[in-house]
């Protein structure tokens, strides 16, 4: 039997196929009818529909027993979860980080260690209104292991942490599309420069911001393409669009 790992791998791949023949993970959404981030917790999770994946098959050229085939154990590097070169050779409990999720079989039956705390992962929802809108909501259904360590070399309370998963290309090549960032939600006031994980109308997105001359507010991406990815001047009346969860102060991406 395919294990789980393989499989997550085989959805991995099957969105980078359907990409190169020019489908955007935001019309896979709109045709799966689920949000983009929804979409991109499919590779992450293993968690996917029987109709979504024969959609995703039928995008991206393959079948729907070339997902379950046989495969090498080893799992893609892609699709491990690293802190620093300093981690590599260690065992994955010795990891900062780890994704958990209802459905893995390890998620609230495995205690946590001494020094290990489990926090809240924020994601985007859609609205019940529906029209393609969606809102930040603290996902209690999902959480990431951290050390107890790292949060107090970051000088952030327990309480006041809480984590995000960063979606598309606008943050590269610092934050590459599925990277987890960790939040100091007690951090709201803006330092320029700074990354910041934002609800922007119902966005969930980690960016720089800027205080502009009269109040305004500059959201930057870290993408050179400033044609694919400008500047965001917003004026005075921002907080009536933009809501700061809090400030970035831990990230760990994927490897590729």
């Amino acid at each position: 039997m395919q294990n789980v790992e393989a499989f997550k791998a085989r959805i991995r791949e099957a969105l980078k196929a359907a990409k190169a023949k020019g489908v955007t993970q935001a019309s896979i959404a709109e045709k799966a009818g689920v949000s983009a981030q929804a979409v991109g917790q499919w590779p992450r999770s293993g968690k996917i529909s029987n109709q979504n994946l024969a959609m995703l098959a039928q995008l991206s050229g393959k079948t729907i027993d070339w997902f379950y085939e046989e495969q090498e154990d080893s799992v893609p590097a892609d699709l491990i979860s690293e802190t620093s070169p300093a981690d590599y050779g260690k065992s994955a409990s010795d990891n900062e980080l780890t994704f958990t999720e209802n459905m893995d079989p390890w998620d609230r039956s495995q205690p946590l260690a001494d020094d290990e705390v489990e926090l809240p992962l924020y994601r985007e929802v859609a609205l019940s209104g529906g029209g393609g809108r969606t809102q930040v909501v603290e996902n209690n259904g999902a959480a990431l292991r951290f050390k107890r360590s790292t949060l107090r070399s970051a000088g952030v309370s327990r309480e006041a942490a809480a984590c995000a998963y960063v979606e598309g290309e606008s943050m590269e090549p610092i934050l590459p599309d599925g990277a987890s960032v960790g939040v100091d939600t007690a951090d709201k006031q803006i330092k320029n420069g700074k990354m910041y994980a934002i609800d922007h109308d119902g966005l969930l997105r980690v960016k720089f911001l800027y205080r502009l001359p009269g109040g305004g507010l500059r959201i930057r991406s870290a993408n050179p393409d400033k044609f694919e990815h400008p500047d965001e001047d917003l004026d005075e009346n921002w907080p009536e669009k933009v809501s700061i969860i809090g400030k970035v102060f831990w990230y760990s991406v994927l490897l590729h």
